[in-house]
Order: C-alpha cells, then structure tokens, then sequence
C-alpha cells in the first residue's frame, strides 16, 4: 500500500518499486513453499552417496519432490503454518527451498515469474477487495496443487 500511495493512480510499477517488496516477495515464497509449482524435478546422480542409510549408485535416476523438500521441520519449524518471516534476512538454507529448481539447472523463468507474481499481488491488494466464493474450498494434489472448485472469487474494485 505505501508503494500505491506513493504514485499517481495512473502510474505503473517501475523496478525500484519492485525490489521494495520485500514482505510480498516473503508472502509469494511461503505460499510457493506450502503448494509449489511443480510436483518435482530428476536428476542423475554423479556419484556415488549414502541416503537415509541406502547406497545410491552414481547414474541412478532421482526424483526430487519440492513440498515434501519445504516441510522440513528441520529446515521449516511448524512446516503446515504460513509464516512469510521464515524468509526474512538470508532465508533458508540452500537447496531446502526449491520451488523452481537449483543450481545451474534452475527453472530459467524463476525472475519473470517473480515479477509477474508481485505485479499481480500489487494490483489485487491495492485495486480490489476479493472474497473467496467457497471458503474452505479443498485442495487436491493432482499431481499439482489445484483447487478442488476451481477458487472462485467476487471481486470489487476499491472506491477512488
């Protein structure tokens, strides 16, 4: 909102604005953390190691599942609670938080995706009141997340 009050009703975002969101930017994290966007990613092991006590063979094909990665509660305290301050300061560790990959082989599309979630969120909070149509609307892994109704929503633009 203090980003919206400090412009014309007409004007648009520009990248200054953008690297101020940084509540918003937690907020988009810790919704990606609980339901992100893919199911998981493969990778080929490049050498031999030792997992939970199984030998894991260099060449093997593994499976990495993202919301299992983000409930850690090694990593994520209270890991069902939405709390955007785990991601305050330096955040979480790496590699504990990969909605879109990481390392060399990270999603290409995470930064566009960024900024196209903070727009967005902008926009919804600082142009409209939205209420949910279902409010305990379930979720089903499928294999990603989706609302089980579809989240409909009513929404009312702010008064000028």
């Amino acid at each position: 909102m203090g980003i919206a009050e400090s412009k014309e009703p007409e004007d648009l975002l520009n990248w200054e604005d953008i690297k101020k969101m940084k509540y918003s930017w937690n907020v988009a994290n810790e919704v990606l953390r609980l339901r992100p966007p893919s199911f998981g990613t493969f990778r080929e092991a490049i050498t031999d190691f030792t997992y939970a006590g199984y030998m894991i063979p260099k060449g093997w094909k593994l499976h990495l599942i993202a919301q299992t990665t983000h409930k850690n509660p090694e990593y994520f305290p209270n890991p069902e609670t939405f709390d955007p301050s785990r991601f305050e300061g330096n955040g979480p560790p790496p590699f504990t938080f990969v909605p879109f990959g990481g390392g060399p082989r990270m999603c290409p599309g995470n930064e566009y995706a960024r900024l196209v979630m903070l727009v967005f969120m902008h926009n919804m909070v600082t142009k409209f009141r939205w209420k949910k149509v279902i409010p305990n609307e379930k979720v089903v892994i499928d294999p990603l997340p989706r609302p089980t109704q579809g989240l409909p929503v009513h929404l009312h633009p702010h008064k000028p």
